[in-house]
């Protein structure tokens, strides 16, 4: 049985499509009114960009700062999380013999940048090795901790981990980095929408968080929030009409906000996104954070008992991405930077749409799975059946050629 929930989604009722962690999915009624926002600008894109961008900006950031925690002057709208952190991350000051530490659950797009910018400053990258499966969420704290020397200048670390979908205890790491006098970054990607924000407390001096995966807003639309110590010193992406616009207290939102003509309707489309998200349930946001983890809990418990497994990890740190080992030796491994011949399987002959990210490396992997509103245990229980209808079949395979 269909979530009634999913006739508010454009998603093809052909596919049982268990990615939203990936790219998120749009409602109808946000597209709607992106497209609002955008027939707006093309009436007259002179007076929409130039004399009416800011204003409504400003309106849209303070929608935002609410909905994070945080204060509207630290927010700058950016295109997705992997541009705000590429600009907090290369603003950063580094030398030779400094060393960044990260996780080794981070995401690649992330692990590129601090790969360039420690390659280019001559700082050196420290990857602190998170055991997953785990039973207790302060092995995180102690494995990163453990990581820190007396060279340790920056912590990048993620909120939730995007190959294995745990909500990391990062209030409890910078609270220890900053103890030490280490700048705190945090890869918010998945986190707004899934698990309540509240950006003050935290405490990271750099923080990111896409808005299109489960806020359902619009592709485009992400933020960068940064202490007010270190705003003037960090660079946007693109050097542009922003950076020498002299607007009094405004230098770090013009820069990032205003790098030439670009379609800033995903930015301005979030507070209805916002809004409608919170009309699908009773109970609003906690309610749809509240039913989304319930609902990833549940399919968790669904695949390990398909498969054999035990959780790997504590309800605790599941918000609304679930992950679980495949059982190791049962599938072929995949060719590099090609896509998982088991996923193209699952999807082509099955219609389901879920990945299969390598863990800890290939030929081991996991199942991940995400909940949204228009998903049901239905979803699930046809995903546990087609791998394991998958799985015997590989099995089978791997017997014939290896006799």
């Amino acid at each position: 049985m269909p979530s009634p929930l999913a006739i508010h989604w454009s998603l093809d009722p052909n596919v049982t499509f268990l990615n939203h962690g990936s790219f998120g999915a749009c409602p109808k009624v946000v597209l709607e009114a992106q497209r609002r926002w955008r027939d707006q600008l093309e009436r007259n894109p002179v007076q929409f960009l130039a004399r009416r961008l800011f204003p409504l900006l400003d309106e849209t950031r303070e929608r935002l700062a609410a909905f994070v925690g945080a204060p509207m002057e630290g927010l700058a709208f950016v295109r997705n999380a992997t541009e705000g952190a590429n600009a907090a991350l290369r603003s950063i000051p580094l030398a030779p013999g400094d060393e960044v530490v990260t996780t080794n659950h981070d995401y690649n797009a992330i692990r590129n940048a601090l790969n360039y910018i420690c390659s280019t400053s001559g700082a050196k990258l420290v990857v602190a090795e998170v055991p997953f499966p785990l039973s207790d969420p302060n092995a995180v704290v102690v494995a990163v901790v453990s990581a820190f020397t007396e060279h340790t200048r920056v912590v990048a670390i993620d909120h939730v981990t995007s190959p294995t979908g745990l909500v990391l205890p990062v209030e409890a790491i910078i609270a220890e980095a900053h103890a030490r006098n280490i700048v705190t970054f945090v890869d918010g990607a998945h986190a707004p929408g899934m698990i309540p924000l509240n950006l003050r407390a935290i405490g990271a001096d750099y923080y990111t968080g896409n808005l299109h995966k489960w806020v359902c807003a619009p592709k485009g639309a992400a933020f960068l929030y940064i202490k007010s110590e270190a705003r003037e010193a960090t660079l946007p992406p693109v050097i542009s009409h922003g950076y020498n616009l002299a607007r009094p207290g405004r230098k770090y939102l013009d820069s990032f906000e205003w790098q030439g003509t670009a379609d800033p309707t995903a930015w301005l489309t979030v507070p209805t996104a916002i809004d409608a998200m919170a009309a699908f349930h009773p109970d609003g946001w906690p309610g749809i954070m509240r039913e989304n983890r319930r609902l990833a809990l549940e399919a968790r418990g669904i695949l390990t008992k398909a498969l054999g497994t035990a959780s790997p990890a504590p309800d605790a740190m599941i918000g609304s991405l679930a992950a679980v080992p495949i059982p190791a030796g049962t599938l072929p491994t995949p060719a590099p930077l090609v896509e998982d011949p088991t996923q193209a399987r699952l999807f082509e002959e099955f219609g389901i749409e879920v990945p299969l990210p390598p863990w800890p490396k290939p030929p081991e992997r996991l199942v991940r799975v995400s909940a949204q509103l228009y998903n049901a245990r239905a979803d699930y229980e046809r995903l546990a059946t087609a791998l394991a209808s998958v799985l015997l079949a590989e099995i089978h395979s791997l017997r014939r050629h290896t006799h």
